[in-house]
């Protein structure tokens, strides 16, 4: 049971354009509840254009004390902190703030531990692992990171927005770990298949890829919540993958989003 607000209430805003598939204000809400934090967490749609304007005047209120940052907001949030997490500074990209002491905002990024969480519940260990990314936006990029992070040997990127792609693909390289390159919309021979992209939210959306060439054993995870099986997992079930949900990875970090905007992540 989340209780009702009052004046004394803290103040988090979860911001996007769209933003009504989202799940978490009911989930960071509750969690707050159950630590005894007096907070909640709101939806706000906030178009591109008027992103800057927003952010400022956030900056401003008082009883405002994070951000929960979804599509397409996550690469100018971040321009908008004075600090931030190492794997943040690393992506360029946010999907958490916190107000600092100063009124300033602290961000990370945690989209990619919530995606390897899902899978790893599912019992499948990336180590070891080729996969294919299907996007390479803000939660791609955390994604792939993710992956890298847990040992995958290869990591193929599919994305139309070519520079995007590349530029990631790049910084993926430069750690020295696992091999990035070039995908496509063809899985064959990937044991991971990754879709970060919102292909599935809206009726008519073309499949993230061609799962005609989907091997049973490959498993597949998505970022889309709404609706909460895409065409993708759907289809991907039927050809007998063991699949996760964007529900799945956001049950996953919730506890860390709520860790991270309550301060007590340890101080990264």
């Amino acid at each position: 049971m989340i209780p009702a607000p009052s004046g004394a209430t803290r103040l988090y805003v979860i911001v996007g354009d769209p933003i009504a598939q989202v799940r978490s204000p009911a989930g960071v809400s509750a969690e707050f509840a159950a630590r005894g934090h007096d907070g909640i967490l709101v939806p706000v749609q906030v178009s591109t254009a008027d992103l800057p304007e927003f952010l400022s005047v956030a900056s401003r209120l008082k009883n405002l004390d994070g951000i929960v940052v979804t599509i397409p907001h996550k690469f100018a949030c971040y321009q908008a902190c004075t600090s931030a997490t190492e794997r943040a500074h690393f992506l360029r990209t946010v999907n958490l703030m916190r107000r600092r002491a100063d009124g300033s905002w602290h961000g990370d990024m945690v989209d990619g531990l919530g995606f390897v969480g899902a899978a790893r519940a599912k019992g499948i260990d990336p180590q070891g692992l080729r996969a294919l990314l299907v996007g390479a936006g803000g939660a791609g990029s955390a994604i792939a990171l993710a992956l890298i992070e847990a040992g995958v040997i290869e990591i193929a990127v599919h994305d139309s927005a070519q520079e995007r792609r590349d530029v990631l693909i790049g910084q993926l390289n430069r750690l020295g770990k696992g091999r990035a390159r070039v995908g496509t919309a063809d899985p064959s021979g990937f044991d991971f298949v990754a879709n970060a992209t919102p292909a599935g939210m809206k009726d008519g959306d073309p499949l993230p890829v061609d799962v005609k060439r989907l091997a049973p054993s490959a498993y597949c995870g998505c970022v889309i919540t709404k609706p909460e099986v895409s065409p993708f997992i759907a289809t991907a079930r039927q050809i007998g993958c063991i699949t996760a949900t964007g529900t799945d990875m956001y049950q996953q970090h919730q506890g860390i989003m709520v860790d991270f905007l309550l301060g007590t992540d340890g101080g990264r």
